[in-house]
């Protein structure tokens, strides 16, 4: 069974960013929120940004790589809290988690996923190498 779509309207007044994820459990506790600027929870199910790869901040693999992921995490988090929907592709990624494979598609109908990429923030998947490390 897919992912459901999910809106997140935008709130009247100051926006609220989408929290980074912390603590365990968050299937069970439903949560929503950031891992990195490529996977996040969506009211406790797991997915991962189609057709990008960002920067890990869990284990990256140099300064630079880690520096470059908190910004574009950061960014995302700017980019969905004036809301958006999580658009399901139907597909699930090859790792062990099985994460749902899906598009942040932002109020104006932009691809968050593809605004980093634009923006530098992330690389176009697949790729090869870690261009943030210089390979």
């Amino acid at each position: 069974m897919g992912m459901m779509i999910a809106v997140v309207a935008a709130l009247a007044g100051p926006a609220e960013a989408i929290e980074i994820c912390s603590g365990g459990n968050r299937a069970a506790r439903g949560v929503t929120c950031l891992v990195d600027a490529d996977t996040g929870w969506e009211r406790g199910v797991k997915w991962r940004l189609l057709d990008i790869d960002a920067p890990e901040i869990s284990r990256p693999e140099c300064r630079q790589e880690i520096e470059i992921g908190n910004e574009a995490t950061r960014r995302l988090q700017r980019l969905m809290a004036d809301g958006y929907r999580i658009a399901d592709s139907g597909g699930k990624d090859r790792t062990s988690d099985r994460r749902a494979l899906v598009r942040v598609i932002l109020p104006d109908g932009r691809d968050a996923g593809q605004i980093l990429i634009e923006e530098g923030l992330a690389q176009p998947w697949p790729n090869k190498g870690n261009r943030w490390c210089g390979r």
